[in-house]
């Protein structure tokens, strides 16, 4: 077996290079988490971004991109045993990052199958949730365009939809940690589940609401249409910047939902046991950066295109030194949220 041994060090050695490239701030998060979750959760995140590419990718019809997402959800369940070739869909994408993901899907499916039996069942689940979500925005959303704006019909839709893309990665995220990291620790396990789908639907509504100029004029518009009607909005009205003050209230109390998800993913982080110092930290990131996203967004247009909302590498770098100084101090590092 020791082809295989190294054919899998080689997969993982790649798998990081990769991750560096498609994500700096995943990046960063994956290598302060223990040895023991890294592999699997990075490698989640990868198949999440080869079936995202593939859903994004204007190259080719939705249809074939939707045949393209059903074959790698068979390939990742196990149901499908012929090699994925997406050769003609890594050619001409703009990031080379993302044609490599696309190049090298077999290689994150060979390391999906040697992990052992029940990473394997949990990386497979997530995926499953999230390819699928994918499948219905691309169904949803497939002839939308600037002239033809398609909106999320409600409330529901909307919270769907965040579960599918990022609330169900917390409940992932979550059972990796126990089964790896503090399995024996002594906590409410139902409430944190809870907790963790809030903490990841409230990182996607942040980037739903920061980038919604830009999905906009890809015909996209993620505030539900129920909720445009009482403004007496419409999702096409939403491509005029003017239009601004007129969605301010509904976008403020989005935006307040969000804050809200994400003080709940902070309850959710030093709900943790405290020796499991990196876990608590790579959860601690992404909460304070969007917290910090969420204040930036309350004095910003939000319809205005030129105006790109976004933590700078400097404070980002910060709120990371930040938290590891105040971690000895347990107040003073709880009270970070509100700082």
């Amino acid at each position: 077996m020791p082809g295989a041994i190294t054919n899998v060090d080689s997969s993982k050695k790649h798998e990081v290079e990769l991750l560096k490239e498609v994500s700096r701030s995943f990046y960063l998060t994956l290598r302060v988490l223990p040895a023991s979750v890294r592999t699997p959760i990075g490698l989640a995140y990868l198949l999440a971004r080869t079936s995202d590419t593939i859903a994004d990718t204007q190259l080719v019809s939705v249809e074939k991109r939707l045949d393209a997402l059903r074959a790698l959800r068979r390939r990742i369940a196990g149901t499908r045993d012929a090699l994925l070739d997406f050769g003609n869909l890594a050619t001409g994408q703009s990031s080379r990052a993302e044609q490599t993901l696309l190049e090298r899907c077999e290689n994150s499916l060979d390391l999906l199958g040697s992990l052992d039996g029940a990473d394997r069942d949990r990386v497979r689940k997530v995926l499953d949730i999230i390819v699928g979500g994918q499948e219905l925005d691309l169904q949803r959303f497939g002839a939308a365009s600037p002239r033809q704006l398609v909106a999320l019909p409600t409330d529901a839709d909307l919270d769907d939809y965040t579960y599918r893309v990022a609330g169900c990665v917390g409940e992932f995220w979550t059972v990796m940690c126990r089964a790896h990291v503090f399995p024996n620790a002594k906590l409410d396990d139902a409430l944190l589940m809870k907790q963790s789908v809030r903490f990841g639907k409230g990182l996607q509504l942040v980037n739903i609401l920061r980038d919604l100029p830009a999905d906009l004029r890809m015909g996209r518009c993620y505030l539900p249409e129920e909720k445009l009607m009482t403004t007496g909005l419409t999702p096409a009205a939403l491509l005029s910047p003017d239009n601004a003050t007129k969605l301010r209230p509904l976008y403020i109390a989005y935006l307040e939902q969000a804050n809200e998800h994400l003080l709940t993913g902070w309850a959710y982080t030093n709900a943790l046991p405290r020796r499991s110092m990196r876990v608590r930290l790579a959860c601690a990131w992404p909460v304070l950066i969007g917290l910090q996203t969420v204040k930036l967004l309350r004095t910003a247009n939000m319809l205005d295109p030129g105006q790109r909302i976004k933590i700078s590498r400097r404070e980002v770098k910060q709120w990371m030194w930040r938290s590891v100084l105040y971690y000895p101090w347990p107040t003073a590092w709880r009270a970070l949220a509100q700082r």
